[in-house]
């Protein structure tokens, strides 16, 4: 779902984290070093960075710095991931540009908790309208409307269509669904998605049918 850079030199570490985003549903392209990563930046800008600061050739808060100097990488979502744990070494992290911090030793659901609530707040932000043709969302307005007319949606109806409209013509899976919608710590019924499914499709009348039902798998918004 995200192109995700890890930079850790630690072998084991940035394994742990690599599966664990992967189980997510996003891709993910590991580095051991600041010089590996600059040079694949200069191909592909990835949607979300993972920054150790203790790296062998340059420390994190050096290339957060140099992240949000460059004009094509300054609003780049940045996590930076540190075994420093002193007030001071957090403070100097985010005044450095990091949007959050994660300390070692963690855990892979805080890890996963934290990328996808920036991914999804930075989402929002660059995506302050979406628009599938007379279907629109306002993140600004929190309001959606068809063709001029409000639909009256509930919270997870609106985080339901923001998801399928952020990847329309993508294929979401039940799991990312609900992973994105209801958290990675849910522990009731993936059927409830069926069911908001269901009522968001009536409330967006003909609109509706656009959100296709793909067998076994989960859904996509054409």
């Amino acid at each position: 779902m995200a192109l995700i850079y890890i930079i850790e030199d630690d072998d084991s570490i940035r394994e742990i984290e690599e599966f664990a985003l992967m189980n997510a549903g996003h891709k993910v392209l590991g580095f051991t070093c600041a010089k590996e990563f600059y040079k694949k930046m200069k191909e592909v800008i990835p949607d979300l960075c993972l920054v150790d600061i203790m790296l062998p050739d340059e420390s994190g808060n050096e290339i957060t710095r140099k992240i949000r100097k460059n004009p094509d990488t300054k609003k780049l979502p940045v996590i930076m991931v540190t075994a420093k744990t002193t007030e001071l070494d957090l403070v100097k992290g985010i005044e450095d540009g990091a949007d959050d911090y994660i300390k070692k030793p963690f855990s892979v659901m805080e890890l996963i908790s934290r990328v996808k609530a920036l991914l999804r707040r930075t989402q929002v932000e660059k995506n302050k309208t979406l628009k599938l043709d007379e279907l629109v969302i306002n993140n600004e307005k929190h309001e959606v409307t068809v063709e001029g007319k409000i639909i009256e949606l509930t919270y997870k109806e609106y985080e339901l269509l923001s998801l399928f409209m952020v990847n329309k013509g993508i294929v979401l899976s039940r799991d990312t669904i609900m992973d994105n919608v209801w958290g990675v710590d849910y522990e009731g019924e993936s059927r409830t998605i069926d069911m908001h499914v269901k009522t968001l499709r009536q409330k967006l009348g003909d609109y509706g049918s656009r959100i296709k039902t793909i067998r076994n798998v989960g859904y996509v918004m054409e």
